[in-house]
């Protein structure tokens, strides 16, 4: 048994992680980007070299474009982390539809690819946040993390008081990067040829570079992991860690260990077992939106993990919650109910509301902004189960978004908000096509509009009383 003042650090039973320390400073992480940059720059002039022997005359975008420089962006962007990890991950989120196959495969490697730190640097955030000794709190500590991502990795523990903790910790250097690393970074994609010029994307990089300051203030994260805990009492069907506010830092998480296996693992589970695990999550997105005005936008799977025992969802990972405006809220529950009744005017009041187009944009970009939002909705507006397993939902809208995204004459981004819900929904749709799950999402609408309205009586008649 150890003594109190040295923690068991054995991983002998957990896979040891490839470590990489991470950059800290502005001027490493600028000449890793540098080094990315001149890579490509290299790359560009091989592979023109190629082309020409070959008798092809390529275009600049084809040099650029290549698996080869792909490669260097995803490798160099996985050893900065932080922010520039992020960018890149939502590039191939959100833009590998418009990539070559092979570019959209190495860029996704961002998703997964990240790469835990060097104890020594991991001891160094502790004290950090701890103080020296820090390490006479625990009876044990792995040293060896669970999970390492963009931002940050997570590490098992056992408090002197028999507390068993999950504890998120963050890189060093991520929160004082952030904005220049969102810049650096989309100015390479700038150069690389992924981003249009036409595409004025300043509004939607500031409000990156908001979004990642927000996931990289644990305390904050803390603090949403601990109000979702409240809004959510009500139902025992969802499990949350609790927070360890003692322990708690900007840069460190500590909060409940809960053990379940990844929601995606359940594809093999009873259909009415993986029907019930997708309805509770669009419920919950439902309630988030239309009750709460607070969203958890980020769609990775991840985030979700499900207790065979006890048959209760559990939700991690509250980094990236967001308020949500009553304004917001009222007009997305308008198109949902626009697309519902099939009242296109409806939908267009709402999607005008929203932002998705203005009074200057042409009638036929207008429309087809409207026919993407009844395909985006289709689930909503079908009475009765909706089989998400043999549906090419995704493949449709994906499809109709592309058509009027590389039409020059309609670059129009709609608002962060906007963008960060309907990322969310469509992370629940390729979810449940995964899950093969049948889920009656319209149903699941009717009552969370309904307990708005009821929430609304309420409020208003408590108001009158005052």
């Amino acid at each position: 048994m150890p003594n109190d003042d040295t923690p068991n650090t054995d991983d002998s039973n957990q896979k040891v992680a490839p470590t990489l320390a991470v950059p800290r400073g502005r001027g490493s992480r600028l000449m890793r980007l540098g080094w990315m940059a001149t890579g490509i720059a290299g790359g560009m002039v091989a592979e023109g070299a190629r082309q020409l022997a070959q008798g092809n005359r390529p275009k600049v975008s084809d040099l650029l474009l290549t698996p080869a420089n792909a490669r260097r962006v995803a490798d160099q962007l996985a050893k900065l982390r932080g922010a520039a990890m992020k960018v890149g991950q939502l590039v191939s989120m959100e833009s590998g539809d418009l990539l070559p196959p092979a570019l959209a495969d190495i860029l996704a490697r961002l998703r997964s690819d990240a790469r835990a730190m060097p104890q020594a640097q991991l001891t160094a955030v502790l004290e950090r946040n701890w103080g020296k000794g820090w390490e006479r709190q625990f009876r044990h500590f792995s040293f060896t993390p669970m999970a390492a991502a963009s931002i940050g990795q997570v590490h098992r523990a056992q408090t002197t008081d028999g507390r068993d903790l999950a504890i998120k910790i963050q890189y060093p250097g991520v929160r004082e990067s952030i904005d220049s690393d969102v810049d650096n970074v989309a100015g390479l994609l700038r150069m690389s040829g992924l981003l249009p010029k036409e595409m004025d994307i300043k509004p939607l990089l500031r409000d990156a570079k908001r979004q990642l300051h927000d996931e990289a203030d644990y305390l904050k994260e803390g603090n949403y992991l601990a109000r979702y805990g409240e809004l959510l009492a009500d139902a025992p069907q969802y499990l949350l860690p609790a927070r360890h506010a003692d322990l708690t830092r900007h840069s460190v998480l500590a909060m409940d260990y809960v053990g379940g296996v990844a929601v995606e693992s359940l594809v093999d589970t009873a259909q009415a077992e993986r029907d019930r695990v997708m309805s509770l999550l669009f419920e919950l997105l439902l309630r988030e939106l239309l009750e709460f005005r607070l969203v958890q936008t980020d769609p990775n799977f991840a985030n979700y993990q499900y207790d065979t025992r006890t048959h209760q969802l559990i939700l991690l990972d509250f980094g990236a919650t967001r308020p949500y405006k009553a304004s917001m809220s009222r007009d997305f529950k308008h198109l949902m109910q626009g697309a519902m009744a099939g009242d296109r005017n409806a939908m267009a009041q709402a999607c005008l509301a929203i932002g998705y187009f203005d009074d200057t944009n042409q009638d036929k970009h207008r429309q087809a902004v409207l026919d993407i939002g009844q395909q985006a909705l289709e689930p909503f507006s079908q009475a009765g189960a909706y089989d998400f397993g043999t549906s090419d939902l995704p493949e449709r809208i994906r499809a109709k978004g592309l058509a009027l995204g590389l039409d020059r004459e309609f670059w129009k981004i709609p608002p962060a908000d906007a963008m960060l819900l309907q990322r969310k929904f469509g992370g629940l749709y390729l979810l449940a096509i995964r899950l093969k799950a049948r889920v009656n999402v319209h149903a699941l609408a009717i009552a969370a509009l309904q307990r708005r309205k009821r929430n609304q009586s309420s409020a208003d008649t408590r108001s009158n009383h005052v």
